[in-house]
């Protein structure tokens, strides 16, 4: 347990967490939304500090990251909570839970971890992952600072509900960004998450902005968030504000939690990755057996640059710099990294 970084005393020994916006107003004894992050006292403290659910080391397009480093693996760590209640989750059994009532936590410093991952030959570092890491934050904080220092990357796969202070002061240490878009309406997210999309965008186009390596995922789901012109809409967005070589992953649904709608239909799924085509140029649909949807080509040449087979991914036409062979477009932008 650590104490947290941000939140306000309000009186009475109540806490004002800053640390997303929710903006949880704690009583004594209790727990915000993310049910981790707790009230003792009238001091804010981080439950899951120090807290693993999980530990693996994973190819990076597992984030999903397909631009980033490609075919090389990293170690992922997760713990318990979420700040967002999606009714869909895939990962509900450690994200809608809390550390009381988990019970297979296991215990390491950030020292361990880092340690682990330099060990680990080949591995890249540090993805922060499987639950919400923005709830785990001073801990992420903290192993992201070490990493950094012993020349390793870390990677954040969030739902990006965070607030612009926290968030800022993380970007510092995080090379590559993977974000969950869930939805693009405003009534989706509080349906559905129980949180809302504009914070979600504006972080976003704050990622954008720091330079840092940004990728986008798209879970569509049946009935939920599958209108094409509300997709294109999304699309419109992320090439308006983030440009055109953003990565878009347009992944399939299925079944999950408290969300039963049927799995997303392939042929939708192909005509969303027409739309995203016009306007982005590296769109993919993930957990299908569409191989060929999972592959990066040239924007520019056409020629076929990383070929995936599930988590097998071959480079082909890359030269050490990210650039395509061919034609010499670039493709990877290692010099942000």
């Amino acid at each position: 347990m650590k104490k947290a970084v941000f939140f306000e005393k309000t009186g009475q020994k109540k806490v004002k967490c800053l640390l997303c916006p929710h903006h949880c107003l704690i009583d004594d004894g209790k727990s915000g939304v993310c049910q981790v992050r707790k009230n003792l006292g009238g001091d804010l403290f981080s439950e899951n500090y120090e807290k693993l659910s999980a530990i693996s080391l994973d190819p990076i397009e597992k984030k999903p990251l397909y631009h980033f480093y490609p075919g090389q693996p990293i170690l992922s760590i997760g713990s318990v909570g979420c700040n967002l209640k999606c009714k869909f989750c895939q990962n509900y059994e450690i994200s809608q839970t809390s550390v009381n009532d988990f019970a297979f936590l296991k215990s390491y410093t950030s020292e361990e971890i880092v340690q682990m991952a330099l060990q680990h030959k080949p591995n890249i570092g540090l993805a922060y992952t499987y639950n919400e890491p923005i709830i785990w934050y001073e801990f992420v904080l903290e192993t992201a600072k070490l990493a950094k220092q012993h020349g390793l990357k870390n990677v954040l796969v969030s739902n990006a509900f965070i607030n612009t202070e926290p968030l800022a002061r993380l970007i510092s240490y995080i090379d590559a960004f993977s974000i969950d878009l869930k939805g693009f309406t405003e009534t989706f997210y509080k349906n559905l998450t129980a949180a809302s999309l504009d914070p979600v965008l504006q972080s976003i186009k704050q990622i954008k902005a720091s330079g840092k390596h940004l990728e986008l995922t798209n879970l569509v789901i049946t009935g939920l968030n599958d209108e094409e012109e509300k997709f294109s809409e999304m699309v419109n967005w992320i090439s308006d504000h983030c440009g055109a070589d953003t990565v878009l992953h347009i992944s399939r649904y299925f079944p999950m939690f408290k969300i039963k709608n049927l799995p997303t239909p392939e042929s939708k799924l192909e005509k969303l990755y027409e739309i995203a085509s016009k306007k982005l140029n590296y769109v993919y649909i993930g957990n299908t057996r569409n191989h060929k949807v999972q592959n990066t080509h040239c924007p520019n040449c056409n020629s076929l640059l990383i070929s995936r087979l599930a988590y097998q991914t071959m480079v082909e036409n890359l030269d050490k710099n990210g650039n395509c062979i061919r034609c010499g477009h670039q493709i990877l932008n290692y010099t942000t990294l």
